[in-house]
């Protein structure tokens, strides 16, 4: 592969120029067991006291009977409002769902501004009270944070960081290598909502229909699904890079694959039209209040049944299959009978949606 030179924004696109940059930088010099990963959030273990003898990767996690799940990110998206969500509801949902893809209870979040001189207070308390009330509605907390105001043109108005720590439930053990030839690929409800609301308010596309963003925290939905005992092999929050990269990442170097049924991906019509219009395809395109489940097929009517009697997940559908071959690739059936591969995304769809 050609050698990064330069970062563009496809480098930030949750695609294969991303994996790229994280792989070759910063999984090569920062490599440990907690990050090899790669996953939303690091698994880390509490040990039992300061007494213990130092231990290291897994064995660490072997002998903790508490385990964290820690993990950050950062958010640049513009506008910073949009029909359903702004920046502040995004940092919090965003993180909340990071942590409880990984079987956490989201317990504590930061909150990091880096905010450019001249920024309206009025709109800054907007976006704070925000924030409050999204970390309220979902029973945690911000406990800590950091402010730093650069000189006007070093940013664009105002960018957030989180970091947040939850508490990984007993019992739960999500790890691709559970899943098995059979399982079933679950997602509760329709893709392409948050990046297509983004882009037409940005853009000043007028529409019939306003699309909202689907910018939720999802810990309720996915602590009722883990507490249920349904036998959950693997989960994540399809964000940048869409339902493709996701699953993508789930094949990737396994001795499975996945087949996406195309008929039961559920898409709502405007943003199936909008996308159309642009050239897009919804399976690329960012979410921001969705979470892919694979379950046991033995269980798949059980997680339908608890996702459609949540308001996060009253569209839940089963969307496709783990199966033996192709393996390490992602494949769709499509709506006239053939079959297509989903790749990786390979560039920037939509910049500055998350």
């Amino acid at each position: 592969m050609n050698k990064i030179e330069r970062i563009t924004l496809a480098h930030g696109s949750g695609g294969e120029p991303s994996l790229k940059l994280i792989k070759e930088l910063f999984l090569k010099e920062f490599n440990n067991p907690f990050l090899s990963p790669l996953t939303d959030s690091a698994i880390l273990p509490i040990l039992p006291s300061p007494q213990s003898s130092p231990a290291r990767g897994e064995e660490a996690i072997g002998r903790s009977p508490i385990r964290i799940a820690f993990t950050t990110d950062s958010y640049v998206v513009k506008p910073l409002f949009f029909p359903g969500g702004d920046i502040g509801k995004l940092a919090v949902a965003g993180t909340i769902n990071d942590l409880s893809v990984m079987g956490a209870r989201p317990l504590f979040i930061s909150c990091g501004l880096i905010i450019e001189e001249g920024f309206e207070y009025k709109t800054l308390e907007k976006i704070i009270l925000s924030m409050k009330k999204t970390a309220l509605d979902a029973g945690i907390q911000i406990v800590t944070g950091d402010t730093k105001v650069v000189e006007k043109g070093a940013a664009d108005k105002v960018y957030i960081n989180t970091a947040g720590i939850g508490l990984v439930l007993d019992g739960v053990d999500l790890k691709k290598e559970r899943i098995k030839n059979g399982d079933a690929v679950i997602i509760n409800g329709t893709i392409g909502d948050h990046g297509i609301s983004v882009l037409s308010k940005r853009e000043g596309i007028e529409l019939e229909s306003e699309i909202e963003s689907d910018c939720k925290p999802l810990n309720s939905l996915i602590m009722a699904v883990l507490e249920s005992g349904a036998d959950v092999k693997f989960m994540r929050d399809p964000t940048r890079g869409g339902l493709a990269a996701t699953l993508n990442e789930f094949a990737n170097g396994m001795e499975w694959g996945i087949l996406l049924d195309e008929t039961e991906i559920p898409i709502r019509d405007e943003v199936r039209s909008v996308s159309d219009i642009l050239g897009f395809d919804p399976l690329y395109i960012a979410n921001e209040g969705k979470v892919v489940v694979i379950v046991s097929s033995k269980d798949k009517d059980k997680v339908l049944n608890i996702m459609k009697n949540h308001p996060h997940g009253k569209e839940a559908k089963s969307i496709g299959e783990i199966v033996h071959s192709p393996k390490d690739i992602v494949t769709l059936k499509t709506v006239v009978g053939g079959t297509r591969i989903v790749d990786m995304p390979s560039g920037e769809q939509l910049p500055r949606i998350c």
